[in-house]
């Protein structure tokens, strides 16, 4: 691009080096020329110096509701001084900064990470009544603000509530370490969940496991809050000493992830979540992650997710509530080593041909050229 069309993204909520933002959008859009700015909060370890994205800091809040006001005042701020072609912002909270950043000439994107309004519905603190009417008043206001944005979607089922919006989907980067990596030898009685750590993601779920079959040791890789790490060393009890769990408090980088999946030869990666409507339709990004990794999955045997195993063959889902169901699966890989391997094998296959990032970032960069007039491409949703 002989003068680069300047791209900012916005963001509160999430870590300066979140996957999707930092390491799939900005950094694909870069390499395509576009000039990429991101305003986010700081970082506690010194901020964006060695990256190559530049970074225009806001101060970090600990209340969500001074994060909400005075947070949001800042990124409006600095974004409005940019006057930038394309504004690309990732928070709800961030709607009326979309709304008063778009100009006739400048592109507005929204792009939506979660299915916000079910996300809300079950929030375990609030009462009911409350978040009815948070939900509804969270749908009135993204409707009025979104009228002249364009939404970007993270998970294919949000198109379902979304029809006008484009999906580009959180499939993993595949780098060169990914590619070389080999599964070789017998596996160890270690299974890895990565990500944030929450109940509704599984934490309880993942710390019994060393109780149902009591070989087995868990390793959690992601941010988890202190008090959740408590009650998840209280449900392994005597064999809390089998939870390593890495994040207590803090964000974990994604190269750090990285190496954890290479670091060892688990015998599977994990997702036992419980049942909510939000999880139970999406396709978690950590199935892609895991399918990278060359590891079998082991998986809650929602609908849409056992439908997703078997497709690619890659894992085993079962009953989140059935402890023996659980330790057969174990045992089922455990006592078919080549079967295990074939279905690492065979997610690591769907990644390099259809569920790696490679293929998303082509659609985002047609995407962003349709939108600034830079060639007619047509993108299919």
């Amino acid at each position: 691009m002989a003068n680069p069309k300047q791209v900012v993204h916005l963001t509160t909520v999430h870590h300066p080096y979140d996957p999707r933002i930092f390491h799939k959008e900005c950094k694909s859009l870069q390499r395509a020329g576009y000039d990429v700015t991101l305003i986010a909060q700081k970082d506690d370890n010194g901020g964006l110096a060695d990256k190559p994205i530049r970074h225009i800091p806001v101060k970090k809040y600990n209340s969500k509701l001074k994060r909400m006001l005075f947070g949001t005042w800042q990124v409006y701020r600095k974004a409005k001084k940019m006057d930038a072609d394309v504004y690309h912002f990732h928070d709800p909270e961030l709607l009326p900064v979309g709304w008063l950043l778009k100009k006739k000439d400048n592109i507005v994107i929204y792009d939506i990470h979660e299915d916000y309004i079910t996300s809300i519905l079950q929030k375990d603190y609030m009462k009911p009544a409350v978040k009815k009417a948070v939900a509804a008043v969270y749908k009135v206001m993204e409707k009025i603000f979104t009228r002249k944005m364009e939404l970007c979607l993270a998970e294919k089922y949000y198109k379902d509530i979304y029809p006008t919006g484009t999906c580009i989907l959180n499939y993993p980067t595949v780098n060169e370490k990914f590619i070389n990596h080999k599964r070789e030898g017998e596996a160890e009685d270690k299974v890895i969940y990565t990500g944030n750590v929450t109940e509704v993601r599984g934490a309880l779920f993942h710390a019994k496991l060393p109780v149902i079959d009591e070989s087995l040791s868990v390793h959690f890789v992601g941010k988890c809050p202190k008090p959740l790490a408590e009650k998840m060393y209280e449900v392994a009890g005597d064999r809390k000493d089998q939870l390593v769990i890495e994040g207590i408090d803090r964000f974990i980088e994604k190269e750090v992830i990285e190496d954890r999946y290479l670091s060892r030869n688990w015998l599977a990666g994990v997702a036992l979540f419980p049942p909510t409507e939000h999880y139970m339709k999406k396709e978690l990004t950590k199935f892609f992650e895991y399918m990278n990794a060359r590891l079998p999955v082991i998986c809650s045997d929602f609908p849409v997710w056992k439908e997703f195993i078997e497709k690619h063959e890659c894992g085993i889902a079962v009953d989140p509530y059935d402890d023996e169901a659980i330790r057969n699966a174990l045992d089922y890989l455990r006592a078919h080593p080549e079967e295990a391997k074939q279905m690492g094998e065979n997610g690591k296959k769907a990644v390099m041909e259809e569920l790696g990032w490679q293929t998303q970032e082509q659609k985002l960069i047609s995407w962003y050229q349709r939108l600034l007039g830079e060639q007619p491409a047509k993108m299919e949703g």
